[in-house]
């Protein structure tokens, strides 16, 4: 997501490459573990058990023209790997070699990062007399992924069966007249089955079989626990926002960039995602129409799970075995 700033930055895109990874200053990470297209780097399995840090070679491009005439000066190229995990931040400036390209070299050090980093370049540059102000970043951050050993951008929801009674997990404990729960602090969001609850609902869910009544019901059961997944997920991927140097809110990294992708065209239709982000954190830190817009909110998780078209299905077979049954 780009921000709008009340100054010139930069209109042409920028793109930022990861071009070798080196482990430990010597091994380099096999091109399985690469993958440009989701912009994302495995570094499980890397071919040292205890490997310390890796070194990422970057290139990136910066629209040539628009840099060399451009009302700036002072320009500077800087990478920046984070992780909200463990407040991890390191930053690498790029080099512009003769032929327009912008180099660089940076370490990830395993011991700063937990499960996933998110790798970015901001040009930074003086405009109208005041220096280090943002003229342009990249759209989509590079990941490196601690913890998995294929380069996947987007990973699905986990989902878990677990005894909320008598299981040995006691923070589930106070859950345990509850169904289901939507657990969204880690790296990737949780949905906890309670096989405590109702009998037979968690095999009903896995099962393929069944009646009629069984494949309805197990749509349904399905349809509202994918609704209360989107709901959780996304007041959790809007909650605590980083914001730039204006204080304007910017796109989270991880699963809540795609959630927040999907969700705010129905959350606030017709605006622009800058503005919708920036809308939603004014209404929730200032609390004015906060509440009237969880409306919106329901009908946007509802869209997401289909829980409309399950339930119209649901009606007409019950009508239809009402008829069947009348005759």
């Amino acid at each position: 997501m780009k921000s709008v700033y009340p100054y010139a930055t930069l209109f042409g895109d920028i793109d930022l490459d990861v071009v070798e990874i080196s482990v430990d200053g010597m091994a380099a990470l096999p091109y399985s573990h690469v993958s440009r297209t989701e912009r994302t780097v495995a570094l499980h399995q890397a071919g040292r058990e205890n490997w310390e840090y890796c070194t990422l070679r970057l290139q990136a491009n910066l629209p040539e023209a628009e840099i060399d005439d451009g009302a700036w000066k002072d320009l500077v190229c800087l990478a920046a790997l984070t992780e909200k995990a463990t407040n991890a931040r390191t930053t690498a400036r790029l080099k512009r070699s003769v032929d327009g390209v912008w180099r660089g070299t940076m370490d990830l050090h395993r011991s700063r990062h937990l499960n996933r980093a998110a790798l970015s370049l901001t040009a930074v540059a003086t405009v109208d007399g005041v220096p280090g102000r943002v003229i342009g970043t990249t759209d989509r951050d590079w990941y490196l992924d601690l913890k998995s050993a294929v380069p996947v951008r987007q990973r699905e929801i986990e989902i878990i069966r677990k005894d909320f009674r008598e299981g040995p997990d006691e923070w589930l404990r106070p859950y345990k007249d509850s169904t289901w729960i939507v657990e969204t602090t880690g790296d990737v969001p949780t949905v906890y089955l309670n096989t405590a609850s109702v009998d037979g609902l968690v095999d009903l869910l896995y099962g393929s079989g069944g009646g009629p009544a069984e494949k309805l019901l197990r749509e349904l059961t399905a349809g509202y626990i994918a609704q209360d997944a989107w709901t959780a997920m996304f007041h959790t991927a809007v909650s605590g926002l980083d914001a730039d140097e204006d204080g304007t809110p910017v796109m989270p990294t991880g699963w809540r960039e795609p959630v927040l992708r999907t969700m705010l065209p129905d959350v606030l239709p017709g605006h622009p995602l800058t503005d919708a982000l920036y809308e939603i954190e004014e209404r929730r830190t200032k609390g004015f129409g906060w509440a009237e817009l969880q409306t919106s909110v329901q009908y946007a998780a509802g869209k997401r799970s289909r829980i409309t078209k399950k339930l119209t299905d649901a009606v007409r077979a019950v009508d239809r075995a009402d008829r069947s049954e009348s005759r």
